[in-house]
This record gives structure tokens, C-alpha cells and sequence, in this order.
């Protein structure tokens, strides 16, 4: 699939501003400064389009990127940053749980992981949390580049001890530098539109 046309459609805080053409969704979760944006770009072949930050826990809307009028990329603010009050994390954490259960079209969620690092508490609390609501997730390994070629399939397979992935969910690599990664996610973006 190449990506002809993309644009930031709805950028929202409550399910009334969601759009309601009822096309695919594919939605983007991880903790703050995971490469969420970095992510983007890399899909949609832009290099600034998703604004990448040097403050995390800046993100805190959902935002909705219209991927060739037949979909859209679904960018949640980033979870397990320390510095936002827990007003706002349990608002966000409610804003998230009303996407999750009630969005009909959300075909898969995209859960970053930053590669270098094993799963933290709050990546098993968002993976336990997806499958409680049965929602299909691909982890995605970000940062791959950082880490040498012969400690990878280590770490792969120290990331995957983690994370015990149900039956139907998957794992892939990814590189917002090398583009390792990115045809896996398009394809699985194209079988499941």
C-alpha cells in the first residue's frame, strides 16, 4: 500500500468528536516517549508530520490521521509518564476505556515498546487490559536500531518471557531509522481494512 494522502482529521477528548464515517480504525498506544510519533511518520512515508516531542506526556488528545481517505491511525496520549497529576491520568485512562469499548470499527491496536528495555508494569497493565476486552494487539518493538544485530533475538526473546502474547496476536521489530518493520505493519494494516 503507498500512502498517497494523509492529514490530521480530528484531534479529540470526548467520544462525541470522534469521527463517524465508520472507517478502520488502527489505534497507537505506549508509554510516553516510545516513538509513537516517530512510528507515523515512518508509516505514511512524512518526516515531521506527527510532531515528535522532547517534553513526554505532551500528546493529550486522541488523535485521528486520515490515511488515504481509507483510514485511520489512531494516536493515544502516551501512558506511564510521572509528571502528569493523577487527575489527568485517570481522565485519561477513562477517555481510553471509552475508545476501547465502544468504537465498532477499531480493527487493531499497535502497542509500542521500547526495545531496549523489558516490558514495564504499565506495558502489562496495557496489554492485560486490551485483552480484557478481547481487541487484537500487535506489539511493536520500537528502537531496534539502537541495539546490536547479535543481543536482538536475545532481547526478543526476553521481551517475549514478558509478554505471554494470546493466541492471534503478533510481534514485530521496528525501525523509525532503518524502516525494518514498516511493509509488516502495512500489510497487516491492508489484510485487516
Amino acid at each position: 500500500m503507498k500512502v498517497t494522502n494523509v492529514h490530521l482529521a480530528i484531534s479529540a477528548v470526548r467520544r462525541s468528536q470522534y469521527p463517524t464515517d465508520n472507517l478502520p480504525e488502527y489505534l497507537l498506544v505506549g508509554r510516553s516517549n516510545v516513538g509513537k510519533s516517530s512510528f507515523i511518520n515512518t508509516i505514511i512515508g512524512r518526516k515531521n508530520y506527527a510532531r515528535t516531542s522532547s517534553n513526554p506526556g505532551k500528546t493529550q488528545t486522541i488523535n485521528f490521521y486520515l490515511v488515504n481517505e481509507a483510514f485511520y491511525l489512531v494516536d493515544a496520549p502516551g501512558y506511564g509518564y510521572a509528571c502528569l497529576s493523577k487527575k489527568k491520568q485517570k481522565k485519561f485512562g477513562l477517555m481510553m476505556e471509552d475508545y476501547l469499548t465502544n468504537r465498532k470499527n477499531l480493527r487493531q491496536v499497535f502497542m509500542l515498546i521500547d526495545f531496549r528495555h523489558k516490558p514495564t508494569s504499565d506495558d502489562m497493565m496495557m496489554y492485560n487490559f486490551l485483552k480484557h476486552y478481547k481487541i487484537p494487539v500487535t506489539i511493536v518493538a520500537t528502537k531496534i536500531d539502537k541495539i546490536g544485530i547479535t543481543l536482538q533475538q536475545k532481547q526478543r526473546n526476553s521481551i517475549l518471557e514478558d509478554i505471554d502474547l494470546v493466541v492471534g496476536d503478533d510481534f514485530t521489530m521496528f525501525s523509525s531509522v532503518t524502516k525494518e518493520g514498516k511493509e509488516e505493519i502495512m500489510e497487516k494494516i491492508e489484510r485487516t481494512i
